[in-house]
């Protein structure tokens, strides 16, 4: 029913907290299906995840523009969100908070997202047990690796 591309998305997104890696991963998903296509859903959840990377290293400028372009998108494509097992009006609400934060240069805080399926919640629980992550835990702050990996990524 979930794109598995998703359901590894969301993994990292609510369990490793890896938002590089979750750009990376659906990336690739989005090209498979619309390479040309930059307002695409896919690149929602993208743009989402990078605003909160660029945020939790304190660039509030990268924050700031990639969180409005992602509200944008899911704007547009507001009739799909369900789709993707989400609710639409607190997922909207949450992006709100999210760039509210952003303009009052609060610190990063990790957030959760608003799932109205039960069986995608035990999907992506499913894919943290299988990676020894906590599901809905909160970012790791002490691990360059993961605040940083843009840049660190190819030291290792």
């Amino acid at each position: 029913m979930y794109d598995d591309a998703y359901i590894t998305y969301l993994a990292h997104f609510l369990g490793t907290r890896d938002y590089f890696e979750c750009h990376e991963i659906l990336e690739d998903r989005w090209k498979m299906e619309k390479p040309l296509d930059r307002d695409s859903i896919w690149v929602a959840f993208i743009q989402l995840a990078v605003s909160l990377y660029h945020q939790r290293r304190g660039n509030d400028v990268g924050a700031l523009r990639l969180i409005q372009k992602s509200k944008q998108k899911f704007y547009l494509h507001h009739m799909m969100i369900a789709k993707f097992g989400l609710n639409k009006k607190e997922l909207l609400q949450t992006l709100n908070l999210l760039e509210e934060n952003i303009v009052n240069k609060k610190p990063y805080q990790s957030i959760s997202l608003p799932f109205q399926d039960p069986h995608l919640i035990d999907l992506v629980k499913r894919k943290c047990g299988e990676w020894n992550c906590t599901f809905n835990s909160k970012s790791d702050l002490s691990n360059p690796y993961i605040v940083h990996k843009h840049i660190l990524r190819h030291s290792l």
